[in-house]
């Protein structure tokens, strides 16, 4: 099924118009009217197909290419990374890697000890489910030491948003990268070169300078338990742990070398261990390899039952369908405004604002970020409405692409505050009162957004240089 595409547009005027009252609109529903973002996103793409004239005849097949176009990029990936997070989160992976590392790294250095298992940790488990797991590890940590306790969960609590904003296979930068048809395994390996100095930056030298200024008790909350599933608990070893971690990574970029060592020349494509290799680094074949391995090393050989095995897996499952379901009616956003020539209009009124689509994008994202406090939400509209606006312009070579995807990436988490179920969760969990948290963590968001976009456009500015 393709796009359906009118004969006619609308002036550019009424265009703009209706793409700004969209997502006002949007907006007023999730925020003002509590309606869910899945239903919104639906209303708000049939209001502006009709809105721009998509005749009904074309009407559902333009809502349903979108929504499939996307899932079908986006259910596997997302699905099965948090089939992976849910094993190592229940099997107590994260409890024995972070002892190594702070046995490896000594007391003194704990909050860096914590921070890198969180970065590590963070690669397949989403943000709120990799910070609850941590926290009773960082609590234990923080009595022991002494200080803030911001000191020790701030930089791990960083690690984490940095990871889930800018790394594959988490939901936001999968999203942008399935709407705009950029290379997942180059997204995954610029979103690494943008996560980690961006961590460096605000979790290390921008927690160091919270932890000294607000003195933050350790707070007497404990959340430690995975109730039904404790019997998947099996401390497994350390160098289990690194192997289900590592392995993904080792394949996808064993498919994007190959990419790379094919444009140079190095090999060729067409040969039959090329593309064999090629196939096991495909992002969805690379996770779906690593969830059976967890599923043989964390389950099977530690004498797990199949069935607690199974229930393992499929408890990761609820929790994403929601994100799962926005993303793709985000794509169906994306397919309405393809069909209707808002892109077109957008990609004229840029070239007229001179504004670049990288910064437009940025600037796109954190601004429904900050109105509606999703940073899916905000990842999705703004790469709905750059989608054809990068179909409709020639020349942008894959790095490019990448680059624009984590401009969007970084948008999506700007200055996060009390709209922002994160915010709250942080807020709880620290146990600090709301204006503290404003000017700690909502100032780390921003800082990360800023910084991240800064990295994105260097990244842009040099491909685009050769």
């Amino acid at each position: 099924m393709t796009d359906l595409v009118l004969n006619w547009v609308l002036p550019t005027p009424a265009l703009l118009a209706i793409a700004a009252g969209a997502i006002a609109l949007l907006l007023v529903l999730i925020m003002k009217f509590k309606v869910h973002a899945f239903l919104s996103l639906i209303i708000v793409s049939i209001l502006t197909a009709v809105a721009t004239g998509i005749p009904a005849s074309g009407l559902v097949p333009t809502l349903l290419s979108g929504f499939g176009g996307t899932l079908g990029s986006v259910a596997l990936l997302v699905g099965l990374g948090a089939m992976l997070g849910r094993m190592l989160e229940t099997s107590g992976g994260a409890q024995v890697l972070t002892n190594a590392l702070i046995a490896r790294f000594g007391m003194r250095r704990a909050p860096l000890a914590l921070a890198i298992a969180s970065l590590m940790f963070g690669f397949p488990i989403f943000f709120d489910a990799g910070l609850v797991v941590m926290l009773p590890i960082i609590f234990t940590v923080a009595r022991r030491l002494g200080g803030s306790f911001l000191l020790y969960a701030f930089p791990s609590a960083v690690a984490f948003s940095v990871m889930h904003i800018f790394v594959p296979p988490h939901p936001g930068p999968v999203a942008a990268t399935g709407l705009l048809g950029a290379d997942v395994g180059l997204v995954l390996l610029f979103g690494l070169l943008i996560a980690l100095p961006t961590w460096y930056l605000v979790g290390n030298r921008f927690g160091r300078y919270v932890g000294r200024k607000y003195d933050i008790p350790v707070p007497s909350i404990l959340r430690g338990s995975t109730g039904d599933l404790a019997e998947f608990a099996s401390s497994p070893k350390l160098g289990t742990i690194l192997t289900l971690l590592l392995l993904p990574l080792v394949l996808i970029f064993l498919n994007t070398g190959l990419n790379m060592l094919a444009t140079a020349g190095v090999v060729s494509l067409e040969e039959t261990w090329v593309q064999i290799l090629r196939t096991l680094g495909e992002t969805p074949i690379a996770l779906l390899i690593t969830v059976i391995i967890g599923m043989i090393l964390l389950g099977w050989k530690k004498g797990k039952s199949g069935t607690l095995v199974e229930t393992v897996v499929d408890s990761a499952l609820g929790p994403v369908c929601s994100v799962i379901l926005i993303t793709g009616a985000g794509g169906m956003f994306g397919g309405v405004l393809r069909a209707s020539g808002i892109g077109n209009a957008i990609a004229d009124s840029l070239d007229a604002m001179g504004l670049p689509i990288i910064v437009a994008g940025f600037v796109i994202a954190a601004v429904v970020r900050v109105a509606q406090g999703s940073a899916t939400v905000a990842l999705t509209t703004a790469a709905a409405l750059l989608q054809p606006v990068v179909a409709a312009t020639d020349g942008f070579n894959a790095v490019e692409l990448t680059a624009i995807v984590l401009s969007l990436a970084a948008g999506s988490v700007f200055a996060g505050h009390v709209n922002d179920s994160g915010f709250w969760l942080v807020s709880r969990f620290f146990e600090m009162d709301t204006k503290t948290t404003l000017k700690t963590w909502t100032v780390g968001q921003a800082l990360i957004a800023v910084i991240g976009f800064v990295f994105a456009l260097t990244i842009f500015l040099v491909a685009g240089a050769f």
